[in-house]
């Protein structure tokens, strides 16, 4: 079994976050999805489990942080082009996200973000893979 990923993050509306990344073209697996949880499929082996926050609170000790308010990570995706880029940031602001960083465009790599509907961070992004080839 190969390595995988589950970014937890907690949310306030767990129907609204689902709808929201339903939006975005993703899927839930429902063996990890109930009233406290869902978890979003990004890719292979890569998930962010969304968790309604007093059932977030439930891991750890610490203080959770307000996404709307302060940083606590950027979570971004890889996708296979520009188009797929613009494609999920447009629909991301159209579908109840919120604007966040101006659009990136760094040489071979160009990027756009938007914040969730609970105020975390998310990059989408895009590097021309030729380039980087030896």
């Amino acid at each position: 079994m190969s390595t995988q990923i589950f970014v937890n993050l907690p949310v306030q509306d767990l129907p609204r976050s689902k709808a929201f990344f339903g939006g975005l073209g993703f899927s839930f697996d429902d063996r990890f999805t109930d009233d406290n949880a869902a978890c979003l499929v990004i890719g292979e082996g890569i998930f962010a489990m969304l968790l309604v926050e007093p059932f977030f609170r439930k891991f750890t000790k610490k203080e959770v942080a307000d996404a709307t308010k302060t940083t606590e990570a950027i979570v971004c995706l890889g996708v296979e082009s520009r188009e797929r880029v613009d494609e999920l940031a447009d629909t991301a602001l159209a579908t109840g996200g919120h604007p966040s960083n101006e659009p990136m465009e760094q040489g071979p790599m160009y990027g756009r973000s938007f914040q969730d509907p609970d105020g975390h961070l998310w990059e989408v992004v895009y590097m021309d893979a030729a380039v980087f080839q030896g």
